[in-house]
This record gives structure tokens, sequence and C-alpha cells, in this order.
């Protein structure tokens, strides 16, 4: 858990402390690991059009639903689940998206097959740190997407993910620490 310095502001999270816990000891920390990841992607997929406050709130019942975000267990789930999943009032039900996410466990599980890890296609498309100097001021100097991000949702979708495209890629790089966009004065970054 990084300590915070109260000289910044946060980049975001202020106002609900389940959010201001993301932000502070989560957000753009480094992801490494294949049930980490996929959930990661997932929860990005699920937060499609929604806030992402919504998605944390729900975080422990997608938990639950999605068996820890197993990539065995999810690949495992049929149409009998997704009517289950469908009916669950915890998560957000939708099933384009709940479908989404059990084709990312067997993507996950493709990627085995074929000799890799998603952490390897996904670190694969993280770019050089930036410079402390070069962090942004603020949010309109944050990216929605960037090249490495339209590459990483281009791969994801070649092994099989679904509902994930360059946007939705560059937040999940962000979630996961692939790049970080706390703003300059954000007391994550002050604090190191």
């Amino acid at each position: 858990m990084r300590a915070m310095d109260q000289t910044g502001r946060r980049c975001f999270g202020d106002g609900d402390p389940l959010y201001s816990e993301y932000h502070d000891t989560e957000w753009g920390v480094p992801v490494r690991g294949e049930a980490e990841l996929l959930e990661r992607f997932c929860l990005e997929a699920f937060q499609s059009g929604l806030s992402w406050l919504t998605v944390l709130r729900k975080r422990p019942a997608f938990r639950a639903a999605f068996l820890g975000f197993d990539p065995e267990a999810v690949a495992r789930l049929g149409e009998d689940d997704v009517a289950r999943l469908l009916a669950d009032p915890g998560i957000i039900r939708n099933r384009a998206k709940i479908e989404a996410a059990i084709a990312g466990g067997r993507a996950v599980l493709g990627l085995w097959e074929a000799g890799r890890t998603l952490t390897d296609l996904a670190w694969s498309h993280a770019p050089e740190p930036r410079a402390e100097a070069d962090r942004p001021r603020t949010y309109a100097d944050v990216p929605a997407s960037t090249p490495a991000a339209v590459a990483l949702a281009k791969e994801l979708k070649s092994v099989g993910f679904r509902f994930i495209g360059p946007t939705t890629a560059y937040a999940s790089m962000q979630a996961c620490g692939l790049v970080d966009d706390h703003l300059a004065d954000c007391p994550v970054v002050l604090a190191r």
C-alpha cells in the first residue's frame, strides 16, 4: 500500500471511501497473474457505458459469480451458467458482457495451450514508463487510447477476447499498471 501525502489532490475517487481506496492502493499498481488480469479485463468490459464506481460496488459479487476469475473455471461456464448470471442482481446483467467474460476465460486457456500467458501478452504492450516531468497535469492530458492500446485490443481479440476495443484496452492498461496515468499533483505520485 502506498502512503498518502495529502498535499495534492486525487486523480479521482474523492467522496466515496471505496473509490478512494481503489485509487490510492490499486489503480496503476502493476498486476501480473492470469486470474488478476482476466478479472481486470472483464470488469473493464462490464464498466463500458457505466461508472467504474458501479463496478467496484459489485466487485465482490462479480468475483463470486465468476469463480474468482480463475480462467479454467470461467472457461467451463456454459449456457445454464449464462442464464443464472443473467438473473444475478449482484452483477451487471448484460448477456454480451457475460458471454465476453466466458470467452476471455477460454481465450486464456487457448493462450496456455499455445505456450503463452495472458500476463506476457498484456505486458508485451506496456510502453516505457514516462519520466516524472512528463506526467499528465490534467485529465485533458490523458489519452483515451494509444497505439499500444490499439495493438493490445487487436491481439486480445485475435486470441478470442470480446468486448474490448482500444478505449477499454487503455483503461485496462491504466488499471493494471501497464501505464501510470496518475496526475502529477496526485498524492499517490507525491508519496513516492
